[in-house]
Protein backbone atom coordinates (compact mmCIF):
# COMPACT_ATOMS: atom_id res chain seq x y z
CA UNK A 1 0.00 0.00 0.00
CA UNK A 2 1.73 3.26 -0.96
CA UNK A 3 0.57 6.87 -0.28
CA UNK A 4 1.87 9.99 -2.86
CA UNK A 5 5.71 10.83 -3.30
CA UNK A 6 7.18 12.93 -0.34
CA UNK A 7 5.18 12.07 2.30
CA UNK A 8 5.27 11.19 6.10
CA UNK A 9 4.41 7.81 6.72
CA UNK A 10 4.12 5.59 9.93
CA UNK A 11 6.19 2.41 10.23
CA UNK A 12 4.58 0.76 12.36
CA UNK A 13 5.80 -3.06 13.84
CA UNK A 14 2.76 -4.49 15.61
CA UNK A 15 2.77 -7.65 13.63
CA UNK A 16 2.48 -10.08 16.66
CA UNK A 17 -0.53 -8.32 18.16
CA UNK A 18 -4.17 -8.16 17.60
CA UNK A 19 -5.23 -5.31 15.56
CA UNK A 20 -8.63 -3.69 14.43
CA UNK A 21 -9.52 -3.30 10.74
CA UNK A 22 -8.11 0.31 11.38
CA UNK A 23 -4.94 -0.68 12.89
CA UNK A 24 -4.21 -3.30 10.52
CA UNK A 25 -4.27 -1.01 7.54
CA UNK A 26 -2.14 1.77 9.98
CA UNK A 27 -0.11 -1.54 10.09
CA UNK A 28 0.64 -2.08 6.79
CA UNK A 29 2.14 0.85 5.77
CA UNK A 30 5.94 0.04 5.62
CA UNK A 31 7.51 2.94 3.52
CA UNK A 32 10.30 5.04 4.56
CA UNK A 33 9.05 8.07 6.61
CA UNK A 34 10.30 11.81 5.08
CA UNK A 35 9.53 15.16 7.13
CA UNK A 36 11.28 18.47 7.45
CA UNK A 37 13.05 17.67 10.04
CA UNK A 38 14.64 15.02 12.08
CA UNK A 39 12.34 15.97 15.07
CA UNK A 40 8.85 15.57 13.19
CA UNK A 41 9.94 12.30 11.84
CA UNK A 42 10.51 10.80 15.46
CA UNK A 43 7.51 12.55 16.56
CA UNK A 44 5.45 11.05 13.98
CA UNK A 45 6.74 7.78 13.91
CA UNK A 46 5.80 7.72 17.98
CA UNK A 47 2.48 8.85 17.35
CA UNK A 48 1.71 6.82 14.76
CA UNK A 49 2.52 3.83 16.98
CA UNK A 50 0.65 5.27 20.08
CA UNK A 51 -2.50 5.67 17.70
CA UNK A 52 -2.11 2.11 16.93
CA UNK A 53 -0.74 0.51 19.42
CA UNK A 54 -4.27 1.78 21.76
CA UNK A 55 -6.61 2.03 18.77
CA UNK A 56 -6.86 5.58 19.36
CA UNK A 57 -8.35 6.25 16.10
CA UNK A 58 -11.44 4.86 13.80
CA UNK A 59 -12.89 5.10 10.96
CA UNK A 60 -15.23 8.15 10.51
CA UNK A 61 -14.26 9.85 14.11
CA UNK A 62 -14.83 13.65 15.02
CA UNK A 63 -11.64 14.99 17.04
CA UNK A 64 -11.97 17.30 19.41
CA UNK A 65 -8.38 19.02 19.89
CA UNK A 66 -8.03 21.07 22.97
CA UNK A 67 -5.74 23.62 21.84
CA UNK A 68 -3.85 26.07 24.89
CA UNK A 69 -1.70 27.77 22.94
CA UNK A 70 0.94 26.04 24.32
CA UNK A 71 3.98 24.05 22.77
CA UNK A 72 2.42 20.77 23.54
CA UNK A 73 -1.24 21.20 22.39
CA UNK A 74 0.07 23.33 19.18
CA UNK A 75 1.88 20.31 18.47
CA UNK A 76 -0.90 17.66 19.01
CA UNK A 77 -2.73 19.56 16.26
CA UNK A 78 0.00 20.20 13.86
CA UNK A 79 0.80 16.23 13.78
CA UNK A 80 -2.89 15.00 13.70
CA UNK A 81 -3.14 17.56 10.96
CA UNK A 82 -0.21 15.55 8.94
CA UNK A 83 -1.50 11.90 9.99
CA UNK A 84 -5.30 12.77 9.00
CA UNK A 85 -3.76 13.93 5.15
CA UNK A 86 -1.99 10.19 4.99
CA UNK A 87 -3.85 7.69 6.74
CA UNK A 88 -5.74 5.15 6.15
CA UNK A 89 -9.12 5.81 7.33
CA UNK A 90 -11.04 9.65 7.55
CA UNK A 91 -11.71 11.56 10.42
CA UNK A 92 -12.21 14.44 10.94
CA UNK A 93 -10.76 17.17 13.80
CA UNK A 94 -12.20 20.38 15.27
CA UNK A 95 -9.60 22.64 16.98
CA UNK A 96 -11.77 23.67 20.38
CA UNK A 97 -10.01 26.84 22.53
CA UNK A 98 -11.26 28.10 25.71
CA UNK A 99 -11.03 31.49 26.01
CA UNK A 100 -11.37 32.51 30.05
CA UNK A 101 -10.78 35.70 29.94
CA UNK A 102 -7.39 36.15 31.85
CA UNK A 103 -5.94 38.97 32.26
CA UNK A 104 -3.64 40.20 29.11
CA UNK A 105 -5.11 37.26 26.98
CA UNK A 106 -4.14 37.75 23.38
CA UNK A 107 -7.47 37.05 22.48
CA UNK A 108 -6.23 37.51 17.96
CA UNK A 109 -3.76 34.46 18.18
CA UNK A 110 -5.57 31.52 17.73
CA UNK A 111 -8.32 32.59 15.75
CA UNK A 112 -5.40 34.25 13.21
CA UNK A 113 -3.33 31.01 13.35
CA UNK A 114 -5.97 27.96 12.56
CA UNK A 115 -7.05 30.18 10.02
CA UNK A 116 -4.11 30.40 8.26
CA UNK A 117 -3.49 26.68 8.65
CA UNK A 118 -7.26 26.48 7.36
CA UNK A 119 -8.23 23.93 9.79
CA UNK A 120 -12.08 23.86 11.51
CA UNK A 121 -11.90 25.25 14.87
CA UNK A 122 -13.91 27.13 17.65
CA UNK A 123 -13.14 29.19 20.12
CA UNK A 124 -15.37 29.15 23.02
CA UNK A 125 -15.35 32.27 25.64
CA UNK A 126 -16.43 31.93 29.54
CA UNK A 127 -14.95 34.11 32.37
CA UNK A 128 -13.98 31.52 34.29
CA UNK A 129 -11.14 33.56 35.66
CA UNK A 130 -13.70 35.97 37.29
CA UNK A 131 -15.43 33.40 39.63
CA UNK A 132 -11.89 31.71 40.03
CA UNK A 133 -10.08 34.47 41.84
CA UNK A 134 -13.59 35.23 43.32
CA UNK A 135 -13.94 31.84 45.29
CA UNK A 136 -10.47 31.59 45.63
CA UNK A 137 -8.33 33.52 48.81
CA UNK A 138 -4.75 35.05 47.23
CA UNK A 139 -2.00 33.04 47.42
CA UNK A 140 -3.78 29.92 47.07
CA UNK A 141 -3.92 27.74 43.82
CA UNK A 142 -6.34 27.95 41.52
CA UNK A 143 -6.30 24.90 39.98
CA UNK A 144 -9.08 22.95 41.59
CA UNK A 145 -11.18 25.12 41.02
CA UNK A 146 -10.13 26.13 37.54
CA UNK A 147 -9.96 22.24 36.27
CA UNK A 148 -13.69 21.48 37.17
CA UNK A 149 -14.57 24.56 34.94
CA UNK A 150 -12.68 23.87 32.34
CA UNK A 151 -13.76 20.54 32.46
CA UNK A 152 -17.05 20.88 32.23
CA UNK A 153 -17.10 23.27 29.08
CA UNK A 154 -15.10 21.63 26.87
CA UNK A 155 -16.78 18.00 27.91
CA UNK A 156 -20.03 19.76 26.80
CA UNK A 157 -18.59 21.26 23.42
CA UNK A 158 -17.57 18.08 22.38
CA UNK A 159 -21.48 16.93 22.93
CA UNK A 160 -22.55 19.77 21.12
CA UNK A 161 -20.28 19.29 18.41
CA UNK A 162 -20.57 15.71 17.89
CA UNK A 163 -17.25 14.87 18.88
CA UNK A 164 -16.54 11.58 19.36
CA UNK A 165 -12.54 11.87 20.67
CA UNK A 166 -11.09 14.31 23.05
CA UNK A 167 -7.22 14.70 21.82
CA UNK A 168 -5.47 15.97 24.93
CA UNK A 169 -1.66 17.22 24.90
CA UNK A 170 -0.33 15.27 27.33
CA UNK A 171 3.17 13.73 26.80
CA UNK A 172 5.49 10.83 28.09
CA UNK A 173 7.08 13.25 30.79
CA UNK A 174 3.15 14.14 31.42
CA UNK A 175 2.33 10.56 31.92
CA UNK A 176 5.50 9.81 34.14
CA UNK A 177 4.93 12.37 36.70
CA UNK A 178 1.59 11.53 37.17
CA UNK A 179 2.46 7.90 37.68
CA UNK A 180 5.12 9.09 40.23
CA UNK A 181 2.45 11.51 42.15
CA UNK A 182 -0.05 8.92 42.10
CA UNK A 183 3.10 6.99 43.73
CA UNK A 184 4.25 9.41 46.31
CA UNK A 185 1.24 10.57 47.43
CA UNK A 186 -1.83 8.70 46.65
CA UNK A 187 -0.85 5.39 47.35
CA UNK A 188 -2.05 3.89 43.63
CA UNK A 189 0.45 2.39 40.74
CA UNK A 190 -1.54 4.80 38.10
CA UNK A 191 -0.97 7.09 35.22
CA UNK A 192 -2.25 8.75 32.86
CA UNK A 193 -4.48 6.00 30.68
CA UNK A 194 -3.16 6.80 26.81
CA UNK A 195 -7.41 5.94 26.07
CA UNK A 196 -10.04 6.37 28.06
CA UNK A 197 -13.96 5.97 27.26
CA UNK A 198 -16.85 7.22 29.40
CA UNK A 199 -19.12 5.20 31.25
CA UNK A 200 -22.19 6.14 29.06
CA UNK A 201 -19.65 5.01 26.18
CA UNK A 202 -20.60 8.45 24.15
CA UNK A 203 -17.03 10.07 24.12
CA UNK A 204 -13.60 9.29 24.64
CA UNK A 205 -10.22 10.74 25.58
CA UNK A 206 -7.16 10.19 23.51
CA UNK A 207 -3.26 11.65 24.42
CA UNK A 208 -1.39 10.56 20.97
CA UNK A 209 1.48 12.28 21.96
CA UNK A 210 1.91 9.69 24.99
CA UNK A 211 5.13 7.95 23.25
CA UNK A 212 6.61 11.25 22.58
CA UNK A 213 9.42 13.12 25.32
CA UNK A 214 8.27 17.05 26.31
CA UNK A 215 12.13 17.68 25.03
CA UNK A 216 11.89 16.53 21.41
CA UNK A 217 7.96 18.74 21.85
CA UNK A 218 9.56 21.35 22.61
CA UNK A 219 12.55 21.77 19.96
CA UNK A 220 9.62 20.85 17.58
CA UNK A 221 7.67 23.94 18.59
CA UNK A 222 11.04 25.99 18.39
CA UNK A 223 11.21 24.89 14.94
CA UNK A 224 7.87 25.40 13.82
CA UNK A 225 7.39 28.69 15.58
CA UNK A 226 4.61 28.45 16.91
CA UNK A 227 2.81 31.54 18.45
CA UNK A 228 2.68 30.11 21.98
CA UNK A 229 0.83 31.54 24.55
CA UNK A 230 1.59 31.68 28.14
CA UNK A 231 -0.76 30.10 30.90
CA UNK A 232 -1.00 33.46 33.35
CA UNK A 233 -2.50 30.88 36.16
CA UNK A 234 -0.85 28.11 36.89
CA UNK A 235 2.63 29.36 35.65
CA UNK A 236 2.02 32.29 38.50
CA UNK A 237 2.25 29.53 41.08
CA UNK A 238 4.96 27.62 42.16
CA UNK A 239 6.09 24.91 44.36
CA UNK A 240 3.07 22.53 43.24
CA UNK A 241 3.75 18.72 43.39
CA UNK A 242 4.24 18.08 39.88
CA UNK A 243 6.69 20.32 39.29
CA UNK A 244 9.12 18.66 42.54
CA UNK A 245 8.26 15.66 41.19
CA UNK A 246 9.71 16.69 37.37
CA UNK A 247 12.57 18.06 39.27
CA UNK A 248 13.37 14.95 41.00
CA UNK A 249 12.81 13.41 37.41
CA UNK A 250 15.57 15.84 35.72
CA UNK A 251 17.90 15.06 39.19
CA UNK A 252 17.67 11.84 38.26
CA UNK A 253 18.35 12.25 35.08
CA UNK A 254 21.87 13.38 35.41
CA UNK A 255 22.75 10.04 37.73
CA UNK A 256 20.73 7.64 35.03
CA UNK A 257 20.06 9.49 31.58
CA UNK A 258 17.81 6.63 30.52
CA UNK A 259 15.83 7.37 33.57
CA UNK A 260 12.38 8.60 31.14
CA UNK A 261 12.86 5.11 29.19
CA UNK A 262 13.06 3.05 31.92
CA UNK A 263 9.80 4.28 33.43
CA UNK A 264 7.69 4.40 30.34
CA UNK A 265 9.07 0.74 29.90
CA UNK A 266 7.74 -0.17 32.96
CA UNK A 267 4.66 1.12 32.44
CA UNK A 268 4.10 -1.33 29.66
CA UNK A 269 6.02 -3.94 31.61
CA UNK A 270 4.23 -5.07 34.68
CA UNK A 271 4.21 -8.29 36.78
CA UNK A 272 1.39 -8.82 38.96
CA UNK A 273 3.01 -11.97 40.55
CA UNK A 274 5.71 -8.90 42.37
CA UNK A 275 2.85 -6.86 43.82
CA UNK A 276 1.25 -7.33 46.49
CA UNK A 277 -2.31 -7.02 45.33
CA UNK A 278 -4.63 -9.55 45.75
CA UNK A 279 -6.88 -8.80 43.16
CA UNK A 280 -4.37 -8.61 40.56
CA UNK A 281 -3.12 -12.00 41.19
CA UNK A 282 -4.25 -15.01 42.79
CA UNK A 283 -1.37 -16.21 45.47
CA UNK A 284 -2.78 -18.72 46.78
CA UNK A 285 -3.01 -20.36 43.47
CA UNK A 286 -0.62 -18.66 42.13
CA UNK A 287 -2.28 -17.47 39.07
CA UNK A 288 -3.18 -14.03 37.35
CA UNK A 289 -6.25 -12.34 38.08
CA UNK A 290 -8.60 -9.80 35.86
CA UNK A 291 -8.44 -6.81 38.46
CA UNK A 292 -12.31 -5.51 37.94
CA UNK A 293 -12.10 -1.51 36.80
CA UNK A 294 -13.22 0.36 40.29
CA UNK A 295 -16.57 2.58 39.74
CA UNK A 296 -15.96 5.86 38.60
CA UNK A 297 -12.66 5.34 36.69
CA UNK A 298 -14.24 5.33 33.07
CA UNK A 299 -15.48 8.81 34.17
CA UNK A 300 -14.20 11.22 31.24
CA UNK A 301 -15.61 14.36 33.68
CA UNK A 302 -13.06 12.60 36.48
CA UNK A 303 -10.06 12.42 34.31
CA UNK A 304 -10.54 15.74 33.17
CA UNK A 305 -10.85 16.80 36.04
CA UNK A 306 -7.54 15.55 37.29
CA UNK A 307 -5.38 16.33 34.43
CA UNK A 308 -6.14 20.04 34.47
CA UNK A 309 -5.74 20.11 38.56
CA UNK A 310 -2.30 20.01 40.07
CA UNK A 311 -2.90 21.37 43.02
CA UNK A 312 -3.01 20.37 46.83
CA UNK A 313 -6.29 18.88 47.17
CA UNK A 314 -6.25 16.43 44.12
CA UNK A 315 -4.18 14.08 46.84
CA UNK A 316 -7.03 14.02 49.17
CA UNK A 317 -7.08 11.62 52.81
CA UNK A 318 -9.62 9.91 51.64
CA UNK A 319 -7.69 8.24 48.78
CA UNK A 320 -5.24 7.26 50.67
CA UNK A 321 -7.29 6.04 53.28
CA UNK A 322 -8.94 3.82 50.04
CA UNK A 323 -5.24 3.12 49.36
CA UNK A 324 -4.85 1.58 52.93
CA UNK A 325 -2.60 3.76 53.79
CA UNK A 326 -1.95 4.79 57.38
CA UNK A 327 -2.60 8.78 58.22
CA UNK A 328 -0.81 8.82 61.39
Amino acid sequence: MRYGGSVYLFLLCLLNRPKTWENQRFSEVVEKLYAETKTKSKLLKKMGNAIADFSMINEGDRIMVCLSGGKDSYTLLDLLLDVRKRAPIHFSILAVNLDQKQPDFPEHILPEYLTSIGVDYRIVEEDTYSIVTQHIPEGKTYCSLCSRLRRGILYSTALEEGCTKIALGHHADDIIATFLLNLFYVGQLKAMPPILRNDAGNNTIIRPLAYCQEAEIAKYAEERKFPIIPCNLCGSQPNLKRARVKRLINELEKETPFVRSSIMTALTNVTGSHLLDNELYDFRNFEPLVKRIPAGHGSVEKELDAVFDHSEPAFAPNLMQAAGLDLN
